[in-house]
């Protein structure tokens, strides 16, 4: 089944399968340090914003390399994947991790995609417009389906036209020798004299033979038969050139510059996500590397466009997010899709999460290493004295140690490390020959000292000490907020509603269904309302306006209204 899942991609991807997915997308955080990253404001994405500027570029691409190296793993050997950045770290991003992990060899291409034009600020500097979008294969034999575009009509080289329609004249040779092609004299005239080949335009063959029947033709007999159909020019010289009409041609390749798609700035695609991606982008990308049926896994979802254009091309998908706005709005814009009476969105599963912060700081502090080394999977020491600073073990006896505790520094980790080789020295060296954790410590929150040292040593020791974050294990279900609904009638069947919604977590945003049908379920016409209000003029008839309330912890609450707008100019409800 299709998933949309909240919470931290990297953990959600270790439990994935290895060789599951056939293509990846995805468009991190940018390095940039900039407030405009955080987007929806609400915990995960704060979290996630500060962890990845906790320590620097050097940490900014442990965080994004270690996310990586999963995707890796769960692509399958026919898989390709897309990653998306900008100046700030494209080179390193390239250089460090790419190339690292999937192979010079296995380097695709370079996307460069033109966001925008210039502004004013071009008069000051030179104006960057474009993101690069990294793509790469894991091995030589990967999906891949060459796109076409249509030509620019304003450099439209089809100069002729006859009863056919607009065409140029095109090569019938190419230089060298190709074999099977070459060697092969028609009409008196032998390329290969001239050290070329023919090249004879398949697409127009099988637009007269069809394409069965090419495969037994020679090269003479399919020169014969443009030459019967009109569509071989001898200049004064004798030489062919062949007739490449306008109608005939599936268009232009499409290279890796991509200048002809547009961001969302005025399109009714817009949902207020302020990095949202337009849908042309991906589903360039989805249909050039997938085939209907394939798994699409994006794992920074953002506002939904890769899940959106998967599920509309026929493809499985996966998205993932650390935001639940994120992870809301992407749901509300996949179940908003009722506007194609051919479109009927499949089923997918909704993972939310959220944890009681105060509850869990609060408690007994064994019970609290207990409970959390279990949600995590590992086995608590029974031992609360002489321990070492252990807490407890993974199954494969590997260390855990717990901070009940916020913003913990960089001695801890010292500490802990050199715990973990006075316990278990083999096990350390072991696990540091795999490239696997030698211990895992677990607290509310980090401080830059400790998330710098821990990329530091990974880095240039090879010794890894996963930092976890209680928020990223323990899931906890709360309450639903509630939401009233009124409205007034301000205008001749126009009506302005007001939503009111209480949560002990804060509203984080409301979404709108003008039309709403209970059987159908909550359909948004309003992804993204932050104020509550909103204002609808009607057509002749009976609607249920309903509204839902999203908290800052994923929960959501649903009120409706219903308004009947009679033919009668002043007999209206």
């Amino acid at each position: 089944m299709n998933k949309l899942i909240l919470g931290d991609n990297f953990e959600i991807m270790k439990s994935m399968e290895s060789e599951s997915v056939d293509l990846i997308y995805l468009d991190p955080p940018f390095f940039s340090n900039r407030n405009y990253e955080v987007i929806w404001g609400d915990d995960g994405e704060v979290r996630s914003f500060q962890d990845r500027w906790s320590g620097g570029i050097e940490h900014y691409i442990a965080w994004l390399k270690e996310r990586v190296e999963q995707m890796y793993r769960i692509l399958k050997p026919t898989g390709s994947m897309f990653l998306h950045c900008d100046w700030h770290a494209n080179a390193e991003i390239k250089v460090d991790i790419m190339n690292k992990l999937f192979g010079r060899n296995n380097f695709r291409g370079e996307i460069i995609w033109q966001r925008h034009n210039a502004h004013n600020d071009a008069k000051k500097k030179l104006a960057v417009l474009t993101d690069t979008i990294w793509y790469y294969s894991k091995s030589e034999k990967f999906t891949y389906t060459p796109i076409y575009v249509e030509i620019d009509k304003s450099n439209n080289h089809y100069n002729l036209e006859d009863e056919k329609g607009k065409y140029f004249l095109g090569d019938l040779t190419a230089p060298n020798t190709r074999k099977g092609e070459s060697g092969s004299e028609w009409n008196g005239i032998n390329p290969t004299d001239k050290g070329r080949s023919w090249a004879v335009p398949n697409i127009i063959v099988e637009n007269l033979a069809g394409s069965a029947a090419i495969k037994n033709l020679t090269v003479q007999e399919k020169l014969d038969l443009l030459n019967d159909n009109g569509f071989i020019v001898f200049s004064k010289n004798g030489v062919p050139s062949v007739k490449r009409y306008e109608y005939m041609s599936k268009g232009r390749l499409v290279g890796n510059q991509w200048y002809d798609i547009q961001n969302v700035l005025g399109s009714n695609e817009r949902i207020g996500y302020p990095t949202q991606k337009p849908e042309k982008l991906l589903e360039r990308i989805i249909k050039m590397a997938s085939k209907e049926g394939d798994i699409v896994l994006d794992p920074f979802v953002g506002g939904g466009t890769t899940i959106a254009v998967a599920e509309k091309l026929g493809r499985r998908w996966i998205g993932i997010d650390q935001s639940v706005a994120a992870v809301k709005v992407s749901d509300l814009r996949l179940k908003s899709r009722k506007n194609s009476l051919f479109y009927v969105p499949s089923e997918y599963e909704l993972r939310l999460r959220k944890y009681d912060y105060d509850l869990l700081r609060n408690k007994d502090a064994f019970a609290f290493e207990t409970e959390i080394i279990k949600q995590f999977g590992g086995i608590p020491n029974v031992k609360q004295r002489s321990d070492l600073g252990i807490d407890g073990k993974m199954k494969d006896n590997t260390p855990i140690q717990v901070k009940r505790s916020d913003n913990i520094g960089r001695e801890v980790v010292d500490k802990f490390v050199s715990a973990i080789q006075r316990s278990d020295k083999d096990l350390f060296e072991r696990n540091k020959k795999d490239k696997k954790p030698v211990g895992y410590i677990i607290a509310f929150s980090f401080g830059k000292g400790i998330v710098s040292e821990a990329a530091r040593l990974k880095n240039k020791s090879g010794i890894i000490v996963e930092l976890k974050k209680v928020s990223d294990i323990m899931p906890y279900y709360g309450e639903k907020p509630k939401v009233s609904l009124s409205a007034d009638e301000i205008d001749m069947n126009k009506y302005e509603f007001r939503a009111c919604g209480e949560s002990e977590n804060g509203i984080e945003f409301y979404s709108w269904d003008f039309n709403h049908k209970a059987d159908e379920g909550f359909k948004a016409d309003v992804i993204l309302d932050k104020a509550g209000r909103q204002t609808k003029a009607f057509e002749t008839g009976k609607y249920t306006v309903a509204v839902e309330a999203v908290d800052k912890n994923g929960m959501s609450g649903t009120d409706s209204i219903n308004v009947e707008i009679r033919d009668e100019k002043n007999d209206k409800k």
